[in-house]
């Protein structure tokens, strides 16, 4: 098994711990500390020596900080955590705080009315990060202090950095060698007028260099730095010994491999313009590079666009991996409907599940901990069952079942609600409502041009005309064989970053009631350019093709609500679970297949 259901914090654990950071920051003459959820890469998921946040708080969310006073201790979560939050940390020494609608600069002063220092490593803030804390801060008389990390040394079983290996990645199914991608990238430096990048995300560090890692859970990327100069040569500041000869071989003389005690050393040398995205660069770099007169000029992170925009080898390789993936999820499915109620668990759930995808015998891991949250737990949209937590699926629950897979093929995200017995009439009301939305987006045709932002209230629609809604955006970018969550595309209110053919995107509208149950569908698409309908104007049209192929419960359906356009949708798609799926399942699930997907 991957997922393990141990939990790694408690929160009887954070009092003595917060007691231990007052007396490091009373030692340093703070009157408060930041402690993000991210590491020095920006990086949602972190490794164990780098989970500082949960270390302290018991918070264990992928979104998250902590602002430690002298006399309270906030810790702001979004939307997606606020049930979690008051679970997992003690709210009599940690003060839940609800992110965005509160904003750190503003509580800090309401906090801090006579000012002070208040800490961070600049390790694990970003320039843009610092920027605009101090704008907000302005007047206040609170200074932010630059510091070695305090809950380093307050640790005193901090794990030691991950030493996971290095492998090449099949340049068959990258679409491009590293070797392209680096001369790709350094013309683009020259047309810039800059002499180098420096690369902070992993991601883009395992992009750029077709390698893949595990350092990081559920993430196939190594930690490290890489500098990017105009010639193309390029640095890898990372641990040698995640090298072997093969690793070595792929990279080639043009990459040089440097351990990351070096990094600082080779930062002050550079001759600049040195180009730093300051959304994700750590603020550190920036010191060290003032520090030495090297210029540097701020830039997108070079990787990040052509990452997105995937190549056509990539999505022939990610089609593979999601079939071979819907079909692991129709053998589970056809088992799941042969269980009476109040016979499974969610861990049962998710061991199930994980044997499912392991039978195909190319899972390399589970691409996030599987959700599995029954009745009251489908609530919390990022709900990880524990041993503590695990609950019995009894009749009447809803099961929100978001789970995904890393095959060397490509990295999938699926979530499916089933009910356990009888749905109710509100749950299928809801249900049918963001099965409207997610299938609006599917079939949406939009211009060139739109981002993310712009296409966000499409699929909340349906739910708003009953007064509903979710606290979190319709979808997130994916990688291939990369990171679940990737970066810039989204489906989301705050994304301004103009959709592109090649990106991948998950669809998920929700719907949770807090303490009775939880709704969400999710399939990934990808953006494709359309042809232009007879009779339409010129202008460049977008749309989505579907690369999850796993029915969607039509117990849950109230046909009623669903308008003739959305059936056709609907049975198009069960169509084509069963061609595209069918022949790859074995025949107890394929006989549940046909039965699931016949047009009533």
């Amino acid at each position: 098994m991957f997922q393990s259901f141990t939990e790694a914090a408690r929160p009887d654990q954070g009092p003595p711990r917060l007691a231990a950071l007052r007396r490091a920051m009373a030692g340093a003459g703070l009157a408060g500390w930041l402690v993000p959820r991210a590491d020095a890469h920006q990086g949602e998921y972190v490794a164990a020596c780098d989970d500082r946040l949960a270390w302290l708080t018991g918070f264990t969310g992928s979104a998250g900080f902590c602002a430690a006073l002298t006399d309270v201790a906030g810790v702001f979560v979004d939307g997606r955590y606020r049930v979690q939050v008051r679970a997992q940390v003690d709210t009599g020494h940690f003060t839940p705080v609800n992110w965005p609608d509160t904003r750190l600069g503003p509580w800090l002063k309401e906090h801090l009315p006579e000012g002070g220092a208040v800490g961070f490593d600049p390790w694990l803030y970003t320039p843009e990060q610092i920027d605009t804390l101090t704008e907000a801060l302005s007047g206040s008389g609170i200074r932010l202090v630059p510091l070695d990390n305090l809950i380093d040394a307050i640790w005193p079983d901090r794990p030691a950095p991950p030493q996971g290996a290095i492998t090449p990645w099949p340049d068959t199914l990258a679409g491009a060698s590293h070797m392209d991608k680096r001369v790709n990238l350094a013309a683009s430096l020259r047309a810039a007028g800059q002499k180098s990048a420096v690369i902070t995300l992993t991601d883009s560090i395992a992009w750029l260099l077709n390698i893949r890692g595990r350092d990081i859970p559920r993430n196939p990327v190594a930690q490290g730095f890489a500098i990017v100069h105009d010639a193309g040569h390029t640095t890898l500041f990372t641990d040698p010994a995640k090298l072997d000869a093969a690793a070595r071989s792929h990279l080639g003389e043009a990459v040089t491999i440097a351990p990351p005690d070096a990094f600082e050393a080779a930062l002050a040398v550079l001759i600049g313009p040195v180009r730093l995205d300051r959304a994700n660069v750590p603020l550190r770099v920036v010191q060290v590079l003032e520090a030495a007169n090297v210029a540097h000029q701020w830039g997108t992170d070079p990787c990040i666009l052509p990452k997105a925009r995937k190549t056509p080898a990539e999505i022939a390789a990610t089609r593979k991996a999601h079939l071979r993936d819907g079909a692991a999820m129709c053998e589970f499915l056809a088992w799941f409907d042969n269980q009476p109620p109040g016979t499974l668990t969610e861990i049962d759930v998710v061991r199930q599940l994980e044997n499912c995808r392991a039978a195909t015998g190319q899972l390399i891991d589970i691409s996030f901990d599987t959700i599995a949250g029954s009745g009251p737990n489908g609530a919390l949209p990022h709900y990880r069952v524990s041993e503590a937590s695990n609950r019995t699926l009894i009749e009447g629950d809803l099961l929100v079942l978001d789970s995904g897979a890393q095959y060397l093929d490509g990295t999938t995200d699926i979530t499916r609600t089933l009910p356990v017995g009888p749905p109710g009439a509100d749950e299928r009301a809801a249900f049918t409502r963001v099965l409207q939305g997610m299938i609006a987006i599917s079939r949406l045709r939009f211009p060139r041009g739109l981002a993310g932002r712009d296409l966000d209230a499409i699929a909340r629609y349906p739910l708003w005309l009953a007064d509903q809604d979710y606290a979190h955006g319709t979808g997130h970018g994916v990688g291939v064989h990369l990171c679940v969550h990737e970066g810039p595309q989204r489906l989301s209110r705050l994304s301004d970053v103009p959709l592109e053919p090649g990106m991948i995107l998950s669809n998920e509208p929700g719907y949770y009631r807090e303490g009775a149950f939880g709704i969400r569908i999710e399939n990934l698409i990808v953006v494709t350019a359309l042809d232009p309908l007879p009779g339409g104007d010129a202008a460049t049209q977008f749309g989505f093709e579907t690369l999850t192929y796993t029915p969607i419960d039509t117990r849950l359906i109230a046909p009623e609500l669903l308008t003739k356009p959305e059936r056709d949708w609907l049975e198009t798609y069960h169509t084509a679970c069963r061609d595209k799926i069918g022949p790859l399942l074995s025949a107890p699930a394929r006989l549940w297949l046909d039965k699931v997907t016949q047009t009533s």
